[in-house]
């Protein structure tokens, strides 16, 4: 390991709150989001001249049946020091684009649907794929794999789905009549990504994010059955403003980089430092990600000793080994040999972990949360 990259693992984990226990958590964004139906959408998307910029747009498809059974048995593979299994923080989506009810409407303005509705119409359309997907969602649940958290109502930016809509945009419409929304090469805005919801120009487009919140709770205890406790923006880029949003909704714990940079409108930011443990005046707790784990992302990484690097320096400072991901590693509805790829580093990884520390405990985000609040 270079010297340089041996000092970052180390003085991200200076700060923040210490624990003797060895706590292992993975937080994974995007599930329940559609970014691309199908691999024949994708087909015909570029056959439109919509460009494949990463990964996400790639391979980035509501998760399969296949899918979530092979996570699953990796993750019922492995075992902590009090016999449970590894387990998925997936930071979900409630809510998706309503297709239908845009195009029968003529593509005048955005609408949305419940997670398990949007299950049900790709059960009919793709029933090879995703027939019995939502049951799998709730298997998970049941048998502690998967613990979903708040990662906001969609994944999309609002204002700009709504211009763009609104002037007929040769993406968006494309996308649109293949079931997907990915590729958008421009917002028209320096501050704001088109899959950030929480993302902004004028610091005042933040009120309007308390109607998104506020449904958008109400709508992951509608289709997961608990009330969101923890809050992950997608995209990141939110102000700590919509914050009290999230309090009056029952969210206290917060996920925030280490250094955020925090938009005060009109692109002027301030540098903001965040530790595990920290709290705002709200009284929420922060918790900080101090691991990585992308296998599919760059090939040069060998992403599991990059990983395994990154937990000895989580648990050297006493710290929490919170491993960051996304749903994308795990996708194979395009091209299985994406899900193989990081399906097959992530049994590595967990039978890595387990071996080098007996004691490790898998905890979830909430329960992470609960431990830090007590313990401080």
């Amino acid at each position: 390991m270079r010297l340089n990259e041996t000092i970052k693992y180390n003085l991200k984990n200076i700060p923040g709150w210490k624990t003797d226990r060895k706590l292992i958590v993975f937080a994974v964004d995007d599930y329940g989001n559609v970014r691309v139906d199908s691999k024949e959408a994708r087909e015909k998307m570029d056959k439109a001249g919509l460009k494949i910029y990463s990964r996400f747009d790639a391979y980035d498809t509501l998760e399969t049946r296949e899918d979530l059974e092979m996570l699953y048995e990796t993750l019922s593979g492995v075992k902590d020091k009090n016999g449970r299994s590894a387990v998925f923080t997936p930071l979900a989506l409630p809510c998706n684009i309503n297709f239908e009810q845009i195009a029968e409407e003529g593509y005048r303005e955005y609408r949305y649907e419940l997670l398990p509705e949007t299950f049900k119409k790709m059960d009919a359309l793709q029933p090879l794929a995703y027939e019995g997907a939502w049951d799998m969602w709730h298997k998970g649940i049941r048998d502690g794999l998967m613990a979903p958290q708040f990662h906001g109502r969609e994944h999309l930016n609002l204002k700009v789905f709504n211009e763009k809509l609104f002037k007929k945009n040769y993406e968006i419409l494309n996308c649109l009549r293949n079931r997907s929304y990915t590729s958008i090469s421009d917002t028209g805005y320096k501050t704001i990504g088109y899959t950030g919801a929480f993302h902004f120009w004028d610091f005042k487009e933040n009120i309007g994010f308390g109607h998104i919140i506020e449904t958008g709770l109400k709508s992951f205890k509608e289709v997961f059955g608990y009330k969101a406790a923890v809050f992950n923006a997608p995209a990141g880029g939110e102000s700590s403003h919509i914050y009290s949003f999230l309090k009056e909704g029952g969210v206290n714990f917060i996920e925030v980089p280490l250094i955020k940079k925090e938009h005060l409108g009109f692109g002027k930011y301030k540098r903001v430092l965040n530790f595990t443990g920290k709290k705002n005046h709200l009284r929420q707790t922060y918790i900080v990600r101090n691991c990585v784990f992308e296998p599919t992302s760059d090939t040069s990484i060998d992403w599991v000793s990059f990983t395994i690097k990154q937990i000895e320096a989580a648990f050297r400072w006493n710290r929490p080994a919170v491993i960051s991901s996304h749903r994308v590693n795990f996708c194979g509805h395009i091209d299985p040999a994406n899900r193989k790829k990081g399906i097959d580093a992530l049994k590595v990884l967990l039978i890595k972990i387990v071996a080098k520390w007996g004691d490790v405990e898998f905890v979830n985000l909430e329960e992470l949360g609960g431990i830090v609040s007590e313990e401080k």
